[in-house]
């Protein structure tokens, strides 16, 4: 069996797919490496196959952006999900997720896994109980073999890392039912697995053959993403009782991961306000030793359906720049409707936005340098330079060229009143 990319940092050899994900960061060789061997970074990537744009993810890289396309039993289209692939990685995504969810989900995944240059995460309990319902079957029904073995054709199709909710043990659902909670188990596989313990009255085969998982990963070399099953999915659930027992238990699984040499990345909530976002990351860092932490959103408020590309954009700007390492875009889509192409392109670009100002605030070294650019740039009113530097240049030249786009040197917001032009007769004046 060949050695692991945490196996090879641990002996100070760095695999050519790490040498290709720190190739843009500020990091040198022998960081990256001492990260990665502490698990305080991963570089997700299945043996299985090489990709063409690798990331690395914590251990003071850059932060990194998910997004998540994939069908639903509700609508399924191979060529719209590969279309949303393109338009996710072109907007600046470094990993997608499918969460494909309908009968074709094979399709999909393998027409993404060919189709991505950027590394591929899945849900495995979504096929193998999505599978069983439509035979007719209950959730109860299935087995634990059953899930092993979705997990290992995962691996086996060349997915690189997986999300497994193996922190929803028995004790955190009665914890969660003791205290009550507005919305209950929002997390697909989460409510499937709680579901499948409360009815088979066993423990979650994830937890307690978390060893048989760690075989299966390191075969191939596929990086845990240990699941939130348990997140709150509105702000007034956020931080209970079942969340914080999920989060110890993940910070447990995660030392046996990387004793069994498998990399391994922490998920996080959800919904939370945001003078509770800093504690949170504080305590999963502490309970997972320093783990790279992948959050959704968070989101900061419920009440704005339609705009949560924009409450999770605050909150992840705040989670990245107290610690987190990974934001999950949120669409404006989210909670209303399967996402569609320009969805994910605003999402990208929404998570973007938080993660750029985040790395400006923690200080990584070259981050601002595209904001110096750009006051350089509006300055000379360079409006093409503005464009190139711009994270979205269609967005920002269809909204400059729909009224002055001749006019080289004003926009419509102030015409000849220009501040910038005032400014530069201001201090001619002053320099007379």
């Amino acid at each position: 069996m060949s050695n692991t990319i945490i196996e090879q940092a641990r002996m100070g050899k760095a695999d050519s797919v790490v040498l290709l994900a720190i190739k843009d960061e500020s990091l040198c060789v022998e960081d990256a490496l001492r990260e990665i061997a502490a698990g305080h970074a991963v570089v997700p990537s299945n043996n299985t196959r090489r990709i063409s744009s690798p990331c690395i993810i914590g251990g003071g890289s850059r932060i990194k952006i998910n997004a998540n396309i994939g069908s639903s039993m509700d609508h399924e289209s191979v060529k719209e999900e590969l279309e949303k692939l393109k338009m996710a990685v072109s907007s600046g995504a470094h990993t997608v997720m499918d969460l494909s969810t309908g009968t074709g989900w094979k399709t999909i995944l393998k027409g993404i896994t060919a189709a991505s240059p950027v590394p591929l995460g899945t849900v495995p309990v979504y096929q193998v109980f999505g599978v069983a319902m439509d035979d007719n079957r209950d959730v109860a029904d299935v087995s634990a073999e059953e899930i092993f073995s979705a997990v290992e054709d995962h691996c086996r199709a060349g997915v690189d890392y997986l999300t497994l909710h193996c922190g929803v043990t028995r004790r955190s659902v009665a914890l969660l039912r003791e205290q009550g909670r507005k919305m209950g188990i929002v997390s697909r596989g989460g409510s499937l697995m709680a579901e499948w313990m409360e009815k088979r009255g066993e423990e979650n085969p994830l937890y307690s053959g978390f060893n048989r998982l760690t075989e299966i990963l390191r075969e191939y070399d596929v990086t845990f993403s240990l699941g939130d099953g348990l997140r709150p999915g509105c702000i007034a659930d956020a931080g209970d009782r079942g969340q914080i027992e999920e989060l110890v238990s993940l910070g447990e699984l995660q030392k046996k991961a990387l004793a069994a040499d498998v990399q391994t990345m922490i998920e996080g909530p959800g919904h939370v306000p945001m003078d509770q976002i800093a504690e949170n990351i504080r305590i999963q860092k502490s309970l997972c030793g320093g783990a790279p932490f992948y959050v959704l959103g968070p989101i900061v408020t419920d009440i704005a359906p339609g705009y949560d590309h924009i409450t999770s954009a605050i909150g992840g700007a705040i989670a990245a720049w107290n610690g987190a390492d990974f934001l999950c875009y949120v669409t404006p889509a989210e909670h209303l409707r399967l996402p569609d192409i320009d969805d994910v392109r605003v999402g990208v670009i929404s998570a973007r936005i938080a993660a750029h100002a985040a790395d400006i605030a923690r200080g990584i070294p070259g981050a601002m340098n595209p904001d110096n650019a750009m006051a350089e740039a509006r300055a000379a009113f360079d409006w093409k330079q503005q464009f190139e530097i711009a994270m979205d240049p269609v967005t920002a030249r269809n909204f400059r060229d729909e009224v002055l786009p001749e006019d080289e040197d004003v926009c419509s917001m102030c015409g000849h009143l220009c501040a910038l032009k005032t400014s530069r007769r201001a201090m001619m004046e002053d320099e007379d």
